[in-house]
């Protein structure tokens, strides 16, 4: 390692998860033995009643460049700062250096210098956020040996952190779907042995976030921890504020699912319908392309273009990971959530209009869906990782 920490950051809607890096003399890297995380909520700055803008509003101000911050989410925005600061400089201060480089991802969409936050949908806008993290390590007394280059796709970096780190689940194979679902949805893709950024294929393949089911809902309700709680409060009449305060999180709302509570089975049935339903649409659209089977939460959106470079693509392997893949791997066999997931999924694939004979056998031997095309992640700080290996990458002497 050169003479800097490196170190980096998961940022989520509800905290930051911050790590010191190693990286060995073959350039393979591995998390540190310094982990700091800090809530959000241990800010006076913060608000637990915080409602985003509207995705619409945020998505129309951003592609007319004139973002309106509101005072709420420029309040908010200070808890987001300090939370990421903090931690940082703790984990320096344990590791008694004070030389740095930074790498950061965050959900959302970002600012055109990448260095900002323009659309989020579980959180404020936060357009000069790297400047301000900046200012606060500076402050602090650290200093950086280059600046915070981009706040980068945590999304992105689960997928740099399967292919980088010995567990990674990218590491022995060719085309592979990653979803996460953690605070929101994280996609990940690798094909024909290379990883790539969703931001560069944007014109054929969606983000989760970016797809509507019939209900009307992002696809990312019934991916990310807190949207199967929000579903889970609509259905049950509990505000998410309640479910929080009684430490009622997905894996709760499964115990009572399983002991008969009925909007907690009725908020699995929807989760198991349209996880299956949005791997079948990648499974499609990377063999067949685009086939219209979601709205889009942005009604401008063009719709994605039905050709692509990679058209017959079969995934060898299907990997899930964050708090949805722990959920997952605990609900192995269970009725409540992995039977009718496997059960749709299976139908999907079998009965399919859209894959031949060979890409049905290559998901569904006999008839019956593989179960080695499913795998779990085993690095739940793949995004912190993932980020201080950008940072290194990227980073010119």
């Amino acid at each position: 390692m050169r003479d800097f920490l490196l170190i980096g950051v998961d940022g989520g809607a509800t905290k930051v998860n911050c790590w010191s890096v190693k990286v060995d003399e073959n350039g393979k890297f591995s998390l540190g033995d310094t982990n700091v995380v800090h809530s959000y909520s241990e800010y006076s700055e913060f608000d637990p009643e915080f409602v985003p803008v509207e995705l619409n509003i945020q998505l129309a101000e951003r592609a007319n460049g004139s973002i309106n911050l509101l005072e709420s989410e420029k309040r908010q925005a200070v808890a987001y700062t300090k939370a990421c600061a903090d931690a940082i400089i703790e984990v320096v201060r344990r590791e008694h250096r004070h030389r740095i480089l930074v790498g950061i991802g965050m959900p959302g969409l970002k600012t055109a210098d990448q260095r900002g936050i323009s659309a989020m949908a579980n959180g404020p806008r936060q357009t000069n956020y790297a400047e301000n993290i900046e200012k606060e390590l500076t402050n602090a007394g650290l200093e950086l040996v280059a600046p915070i280059g981009h706040i980068g796709s945590d999304a992105f970096y689960c997928g740099l952190g399967e292919e980088y780190a010995l567990a990674g689940q990218f590491r022995d194979v060719r085309n592979s779907y990653y979803l996460g679902g953690g605070t929101g949805a994280a996609d990940a893709l690798k094909l024909q042995g290379k990883l790539i950024s969703l931001d560069d294929i944007s014109g054929w393949f969606l983000k989760t976030w970016e797809m509507k089911c019939p209900e009307g809902r992002s696809l990312e309700t019934y991916v990310a921890s807190r949207g199967i709680q929000s579903l889970f409060g609509e259905l049950s009449g509990k505000t998410l504020a309640g479910l929080n305060s009684r430490e009622i999180y997905p894996p709760q709302i499964k115990a009572m699912a399983l002991q008969g509570n009925q909007a907690a089975r009725t908020t699995f049935e929807k989760v198991a319908k349209y996880l299956a339903l949005l791997l079948y649409e990648r499974i499609t659209t990377l063999y067949a392309g685009w086939q219209g089977f979601f709205d889009f939460v942005n009604p401008n959106r063009p719709a994605p273009e039905p050709e692509h470079r990679y058209l017959g693509t079969l995934l060898d392997r299907i990997i899930i990971g964050q708090r949805l893949g722990d959920i997952f791997r605990e609900s192995e066999k269970d009725p409540i959530l992995w039977q009718p997931f496997i059960q749709s999924l299976n139908i999907l694939i079998c009965e399919s209009s859209v894959l031949d004979d060979d890409a049905k056998s290559h998901y569904c031997d006999g008839g019956h869906f593989d179960f080695n095309r499913i795998g779990y992640s085993n690095l739940r700080e793949a995004p912190a990782l993932g980020a201080g290996i950008d940072a290194y990458l990227n980073y010119k002497e």
